[in-house]
């Protein structure tokens, strides 16, 4: 499905208060404790989705100004920022999330139509237009609300975001790679990223193999 900027900042903004109510309350112990992603407790996801959005923030920064501003120095940096985050108390790192994320949606909503135009490079190498940026932050956002584990589950999520996940799931994966599956939208998308659900079966009955995780 086709996605335009208003719809991809508003899902944005959206994946943002589903993370704020996810960690809103979490005792220091609760945020030390597991996420759903292997290896990583929910420190460390809200420390990446932290450091996202002032990663993001430079690529808007960069359609705004035309100076080139790389989402990370390097992985080695990525991977260090989000180490060091995960060591902070649980209100330190909330007020960084949620500054982080003001701070983005701010710059987002200033900036000027024809900068969405400009060409950014993502921390992947991809080359896309700035337009494509809200997008790449609500895919973090919302997917991420759910690898909280706090309660939130795919079908908490907008259902126009997961048919525009699920078709980019689709484009990344290659259809090859996919197994037929049915089951509602929200489990079958679900499925397609790499995270558990148990309503899915694969076509003509049974279980389909499980995926890898996406994102």
């Amino acid at each position: 499905m086709a996605r335009d900027l208003a719809t991809t900042l508003a899902w944005a903004e959206t994946g943002t208060r589903l993370c704020v109510s996810a960690i809103t309350g979490l005792s220091e112990e609760e945020y030390g404790a597991a996420s759903a992603l292997p290896g990583w407790t929910r420190k460390h996801l809200v420390a990446h989705l932290a450091a996202n959005a002032e990663a993001v923030g430079n690529l808007i920064h960069w359609a705004r100004t035309g100076e080139r501003t790389p989402m990370y120095g390097s992985p080695q940096e990525r991977a260090e920022g989000i180490e060091r985050g995960s060591r902070l108390g649980a209100g330190e790192l909330s007020r960084w999330f949620t500054e982080s994320a003001a701070t983005l949606a701010t710059a987002m909503a200033a900036l000027p139509d024809e900068a969405w135009r400009t060409q950014v490079v993502t921390a992947q190498g991809r080359t896309v237009p700035a337009s494509e940026v809200p997008w790449m932050r609500s895919r973090e956002v919302m997917v991420h609300a759910v690898d909280l584990a706090t309660g939130l589950t795919f079908a908490d999520l907008p259902d126009g975001f997961l048919l525009a996940l699920r078709e980019d799931v689709l484009a990344k994966r290659g259809l090859d790679a996919v197994p037929g599956v049915e089951g509602s939208l929200a489990d079958v998308t679900a499925y397609l990223a790499g995270r558990p659900t148990t309503g899915v079966t694969a076509v003509g009955g049974g279980l389909p193999p499980t995926l890898p995780p996406w994102l």
